[in-house]
This record gives structure tokens, C-alpha cells and sequence, in this order.
């Protein structure tokens, strides 16, 4: 392995009040200053003349439109209370530009990524310790302690925190984002069992990790390699602190999974499923597309849960209608 050199970093990004109605195909509300510079989002606590804040509910308008920032986003079910506003002039100082969206928080995020400084080259930390058979992309940034093996794939725009390590046979997408102290694409857990002495042998753990586009990865999240194919993490899908996923398993697009949830070997979840925080899944599970699975919900061995959309709950998992209904059966006959 060697060291490598740090790079350059980005150039902040900017958008006009008008650039970011356009973008969001916004309805302009007020647009009374439409070159004004945002450059950032902010808290309403924090907003500022370069700031875009917003307001999803009632209770946060107020807040959001004394913020002093140069832009406001506001969901299109609140007009009336924000034509309300303005006609009383809730505060001293009225925002000069409000758009109406109606996803508040997803064009508030849109616009933020919009907004997020790019690297113009790679920045490597001088710590980080990358193989010479690794194959890397443009405008990497790689933390402090990463460590990258031999035969790796790294793709553009990718950014690794400090010490994340990422295991020979790995290849990672374009534009993903892993948190401090992952590991990707090491040895699954993997033993055939001698019943004759009982003891355990190693299983071959030599197959491969590929990570789509656009995946997020959380800090301390695992994520292990094939035993002898690969496992596959699909584009888009988000990933939080905590999270192991073992050999063979197939995570499919824009699949959610919040922290401490484990994942046995040769699971596959559809596109699209939402996967609660410690929830576990046994070896050999499919979770269709769509599928919610609430926190602490437990899936045996081999199970198969489909219904794009339904709240599937408990141990083991099962509709939440039914689940609660149980529920509410064991409460009157104590």
C-alpha cells in the first residue's frame, strides 16, 4: 500500500431565490429579491440573508418567517395561514422571497444537496492507506485511517470518513457516502459443522461486494462480502449506523434500513422497502418491494413477507392489524 496526498477541495455552490423556484418548479408566493444569493440551508434559529429555511406546519411558520433568511419554503397546505401572516404582518421583517412546494421536506433536501460543496479533485488524507492495484475514481475525498485493498473499484464522487476499510473484491458505485468506521466486503460468517466431532470448519468466504450509485452507508455499519457470489447493494439505498448485512444477501433499490438491524446470509429485500431500527431478518428471507417493516420486528428463516406499502410488526413479523389486534387480545385476558 501507499500513502497518498491530499487534494483540493470544492468551490462553495450558490443559487438565486430564482434559480431555486425553477428548480423546484415552485409557485412563487413572494419573489420581491429574486437574484438574492442563497448559498445554504439553515435552522429558522439560524437563517440569515444567504439562508433557506422552511416550514412544514403551523406551529414552525411563525418561527420561519421571523428567521431573517433570504429565502422560505413553505408547504402548499399552509397558504392560508402564511396569506394570514402577511396580511398582519406577523413580524417586523417579512422574508423577500417564499416559494409553495408541496413536499416541503424533500424539496428542502433537494435543494440542499443542490447547495453542498463538490470536490474539484480528490482529497486523501495522507493516512489513508490505499492498495496500488485499487482502481479510483475523480473527486474522492478518503478520511483519515481509510484503508482500500487490493482490487478495489472506487468510483467518482465518492466520500469514505475516517477509518472506514474497504475489503479486497469490493467495488463501490459512483457518488457513495460511507461513515466513519464501516467495514465493506469483509469474510462473512460461514461454518459447515462435523456433527461426527462437533466441531466447525471455515466455509470459503471468497466472493465479491458491489455497491450501486448514490448509497449512503452509515458509521460502524458491516457489511460482508459473498461466500462464493456476491452481495449486492442497490442504487439509491440508504443505509444507518449499526447495520450488518452478511454474505449473499440482495438489498434492492432505495431500500431503507435504520440502525442495529442485522441481516442473515442469502436474504434478498425488494426495491423501495422500509426496514425499522433492530430489526432482524433470518438466512434465506425475501422482503418484497414496498414492504415497512416496524421497529424490533423479527423475520424467521426462510420467510416470505410481500404487500408493497403494508406495516408489517412484531415477532415474528405480520400485518400490523393483526399484530395489534393480538395485542389487544393478550391485555384483556390477563
Amino acid at each position: 500500500m501507499e500513502d497518498a496526498a491530499a487534494g483540493r477541495t470544492g468551490d462553495l455552490h450558490a443559487m438565486t431565490a430564482q434559480a431555486i423556484c425553477e428548480f423546484l418548479a415552485a409557485e412563487a408566493f413572494r419573489l420581491t429579491a429574486p437574484e438574492q444569493a442563497i448559498v445554504g440551508v439553515a435552522a429558522a434559529a439560524e437563517g440569515g440573508p444567504d439562508r433557506l429555511v422552511f416550514a412544514g406546519d403551523a406551529a414552525s411558520l411563525a418561527a420561519a418567517l421571523a428567521s431573517g433568511a433570504g429565502a422560505l419554503l413553505v408547504a402548499t397546505a399552509l397558504r392560508p395561514e402564511l396569506e394570514a401572516a402577511f396580511a398582519a404582518r406577523a413580524v417586523e421583517l417579512l422574508p423577500p422571497n417564499v416559494l409553495l412546494v408541496r413536499e416541503v421536506r424533500l424539496a428542502f433536501a433537494r435543494v440542499a444537496e443542490r447547495l453542498r460543496p463538490r470536490l474539484l479533485e480528490s482529497q486523501i488524507d495522507r493516512s489513508a492507506m490505499i492498495a496500488v492495484t485499487a482502481r479510483l475514481g475523480a473527486r474522492l475525498r478518503l478520511g483519515a485511517g481509510v484503508i482500500v485493498e487490493d482490487g478495489v473499484v472506487i468510483g467518482d464522487d465518492c466520500e469514505l470518513d475516517a477509518r472506514v476499510v474497504v475489503h479486497a473484491g469490493t467495488t463501490l458505485g459512483r457518488g457513495v457516502r460511507v461513515k466513519a468506521g464501516a467495514v465493506l466486503g469483509s469474510a462473512g460468517f460461514g461454518f459447515a459443522r462435523d456433527a461426527a466431532s462437533g466441531a466447525y470448519v471455515p466455509f470459503p468466504q471468497q466472493g465479491r461486494l458491489r455497491v450501486g450509485d448514490a448509497v449512503a452507508i452509515g458509521a460502524n455499519a458491516t457489511i460482508d462480502r459473498g461466500a462464493l457470489g456476491e452481495t449486492i447493494i442497490g442504487d439509491g439505498t440508504k443505509i444507518d449506523n449499526l447495520v450488518h448485512i452478511a454474505h449473499n444477501c440482495r438489498i434492492g433499490r432505495n431500500v431503507v434500513i435504520a440502525a442495529q438491524t442485522g441481516i442473515a446470509g442469502s436474504s434478498e429485500i425488494g426495491d423501495g422497502a422500509v426496514i425499522g431500527g433492530q430489526v432482524g431478518i433470518a438466512d434465506h428471507v425475501r422482503i418484497g418491494p414496498g414492504v415497512i417493516l416496524g421497529a424490533k420486528a423479527g423475520v424467521p428463516s426462510h420467510k416470505v413477507i410481500d404487500g408493497p406499502g403494508q406495516v408489517f410488526w412484531g415477532i415474528p413479523a405480520r400485518p400490523i392489524q393483526q399484530y395489534l389486534r393480538e395485542l389487544a387480545r393478550m391485555k384483556r385476558e390477563r
